[in-house]
């Protein structure tokens, strides 16, 4: 069910939060649709689990370059955006393929082979203070996290619902848990 009903949100056994758009732009949504308390709660109260895809990731940190507003703080991290160098091989936003390497078992990552390739496409990524919370990292110029956990909070930096069968598995793996 699609729902931005907080009391839809508080009876949910599972979420996903995604995203695409402008950082600021989705915690104004959030706050003016009741949602930052009602996903502050659902998560860190009650303990559902929720997956958050691409900008559905980046929000669960502290701050994003991408504006001003406060995120949600469920992971100890700034969004930052890609600070490319070689700007022949690499363009901002990286949009396409690829792999991605996993550095830890998970439950989100279950039956998915080390460095399937999923879909991305995103110009900023999630700066984790605590490494241990990376489940995945991808290369593009500069190596970053593109899957998280902590506890029952996963978040993705790529698109599962556009990575064909590994896309498909995550989310399998999601329902299952």
């Amino acid at each position: 069910m699609i729902s931005v009903d907080p009391s839809e949100i508080n009876g949910a056994d599972k979420l996903i939060l995604p995203g695409v758009g402008h950082f600021d732009q989705a915690i104004a949504s959030l706050h003016s649709l009741n949602l930052f308390d009602a996903l502050n709660k659902a998560v860190l109260v009650k303990q559902v689990p929720i997956l958050g895809i691409c900008l559905g990731m980046e929000v669960m940190g502290r701050t994003s370059e991408e504006g001003n507003a406060a995120g949600l703080g469920w992971f100890d991290a700034s969004v930052v955006r890609f600070d490319i160098a070689n700007k022949f091989k690499f363009k901002v936003p990286q949009i396409g393929w690829n792999s991605v390497t996993q550095k830890k078992e998970s439950r989100l990552m279950r039956g998915v082979p080390d460095d399937s390739e999923f879909y991305f496409a995103h110009s900023y990524y999630l700066d984790l203070e605590d490494r241990s919370e990376i489940v995945g990292q991808t290369v593009y110029e500069r190596e970053y996290p593109s899957v998280v956990e902590r506890e029952n909070i996963f978040g993705v930096q790529y698109h599962p619902e556009k990575s064909y069968d590994v896309g498909t598995q995550v989310f399998r793996n999601f329902v299952e848990m």
